[in-house]
C-alpha cells in the first residue's frame, strides 16, 4: 500500500536525508509535509551544515509544504530576518529551493502581533495569519510545530487542499491550547468551524448572520458560544481578524489603501479608513507611516 501523504520531521544525518529522499522519489506520495528542526529552543544548532546542504539539494524540491520557524529559516537561507523585506525574501528563497508551499511561523516584525506567513510558488503575494504562538513563546512551545505538521498531514490525507489543511490544522491546535478555548465538545467544534469560515469569507462577508447560516445555528446561539469561549461577540472576532489581515497588507505589501479597501470588500478608501480607525485607533495611512518610522528607528 503506497502512502498518499508523508510527514518528515527532524533528520540529523546527511546520508539519512539522501536515503529518505530516494525512497520518496521511489514511492511518489501525493504530498510530502516537511517540518525541519534546525535550531533548538536554546538556539543550539541541531543540524550540521552538510545536513542542511543535503536537505536543500534532495529533500526540499520534493515537498508539498515546508513548515519553518523563523530561526530555522534564518539558518537554512543564511539570511537574518529582521524586516518585512527580509521576510518576503526568506519566503522567496525557500520557494526557490523547489518546494510547492511554505509556512513560516512566528515572525514578529512590523506589527504588534506575531505573524505566520503562508506562500506558494504560484501565488504572487503571501497570506498572513495570526501566529499560534503567544508573545515570547516563539520556538519555546515544545512539540507545537510537530503537532501542527502532523495535523496538516492528517487534513491533507482527508482530502483538504494544502492551505485549507493549514487553516483547519491551526484551528485544531488552537483548540488544544488551554488559553485559546478551554472548552471541548460541540461548543469548541462550532467555534473552530466559525473561525475557519472567517478565514474563507472575511474578504466578502462581515455579517454575523452569514456565518451563523453557514454553521446552521442562530446568530444568538453563535454569540453565546463565542462569549463563553473568548468573552467576545462574533462581530468582534470577525472584525479583529479582518483588521489583522489589513494590518499585514499595510505592513508587508506596497498596495495602496484604495487597493486594499477593494480587495477586502469595502465600498471605498474612506469606508476602510473609518472601519480601521474605529478598531485600531489610527487611519490606515497613519498606521503605515508608524510602521515605516519604527523600521527606520531599528
Amino acid at each position: 500500500m503506497q502512502p498518499a501523504v508523508v510527514k518528515v520531521g527532524m533528520i540529523r544525518r546527511a546520508d539519512t536525508v539522501a536515503q529518505i529522499a530516494q525512497l520518496l522519489r521511489q514511492h511518489k506520495p501525493r504530498h510530502i509535509i516537511y517540518d525541519p528542526v534546525i535550531v533548538s529552543s536554546q538556539n543550539e544548532m541541531l543540524m550540521a551544515q552538510e545536513v542542511v546542504h543535503e536537505v536543500r539539494r534532495s529533500l526540499l524540491p520534493l515537498c508539498s509544504l515546508v513548515l519553518m520557524k523563523r530561526a530555522d529559516a534564518e539558518r537554512l537561507t543564511q539570511t537574518a530576518i529582521n524586516t518585512a523585506a527580509d521576510l518576503n525574501q526568506a519566503v522567496k528563497s525557500l520557494l526557490a529551493e523547489g518546494c510547492q508551499s511554505v509556512l513560516l511561523q512566528g515572525s514578529h516584525m512590523a506589527t504588534q502581533s506575531l505573524t505566520d506567513v503562508f506562500a506558494t510558488a504560484k501565488d504572487s503575494e503571501p497570506t498572513f495569519l495570526p501566529s499560534l504562538f503567544g508573545e515570547g513563546e516563539v520556538g519555546t512551545r515544545h512539540g507545537l510545530s510537530g503537532s501542527l505538521s502532523a495535523a496538516i498531514a492528517t487534513f491533507v490525507n482527508g482530502g483538504n487542499a494544502i492551505f485549507e489543511a493549514v487553516v483547519n490544522a491551526r484551528n485544531y491546535i488552537a483548540q488544544l491550547q488551554p488559553q485559546h478555548t478551554g472548552i471541548i465538545g460541540r461548543s469548541g467544534e462550532l467555534f473552530n468551524e466559525f473561525t475557519h469560515e472567517i478565514t474563507q469569507h472575511h474578504r466578502t462577508n462581515s455579517d454575523v448572520k452569514f456565518y451563523a447560516d453557514k454553521l446552521n445555528v442562530s446568530a444568538r446561539y453563535l454569540a453565546q458560544v463565542t462569549r463563553r469561549i473568548t468573552g467576545k461577540a462574533p462581530k468582534a472576532i470577525i472584525d479583529e481578524y479582518l483588521t489583522h489581515e489589513i494590518e499585514q497588507q499595510l505592513a508587508f505589501t506596497p498596495k495602496t489603501v484604495q487597493e486594499i479597501a477593494y480587495a477586502y470588500g469595502f465600498r471605498s478608501q474612506a469606508h476602510l479608513a473609518k472601519f480601521f480607525k474605529n478598531i485600531n485607533g489610527l487611519a490606515p495611512s497613519e498606521f503605515r507611516k508608524e510602521i515605516l518610522l519604527n523600521k527606520q528607528q531599528k
